[in-house]
């Protein structure tokens, strides 16, 4: 279902990624992500699946591995799309800051962001 952004890292760069955010627990048909609002967060889900919907209609799923809120970070833009928790999730939450010096701490990661939001067009 989901390419793990993880992927493409090394065990001390996946450690290092994990470490720089926020571990939490979010319910079941929680939003942390809204369409239209500005970019100040991004999380990795590590367990549990979101819908990702634009003006309401369901344009994909994702589940652990995946990034979610990175491409308006990285494209300077508001989100394009609604992030709805399908299922519980735990994720690592990371502010728009602490997002782009990672990026740049682990260029590996970095990449993956970046390729990331290209895939999914501008906002997220």
């Amino acid at each position: 279902m989901t390419d793990s952004i993880l992927d493409s890292l090394d065990p001390a760069e996946r450690r290092t990624v994990l470490a720089a955010g926020t571990p939490l627990t979010l319910p079941q048909g929680w939003s942390p992500i809204a369409e239209s609002t500005p970019a100040d967060k991004a999380y990795l889900i590590t367990e549990g699946e979101v819908s990702v919907r634009r003006h309401g209609t369901e344009v994909a799923t994702l589940g652990p591995g995946a990034v979610v809120g990175e491409a308006a970070i990285v494209n300077r833009t508001l989100r394009s799309a609604t992030v709805v928790a399908l299922t519980p999730l735990r994720v690592v939450h990371f502010t728009s800051e602490r997002l782009s010096a990672l990026a740049e701490e682990v260029p590996a990661f970095g990449e993956a962001l970046r390729a990331a939001a290209a895939g999914r067009g501008a906002g997220g």
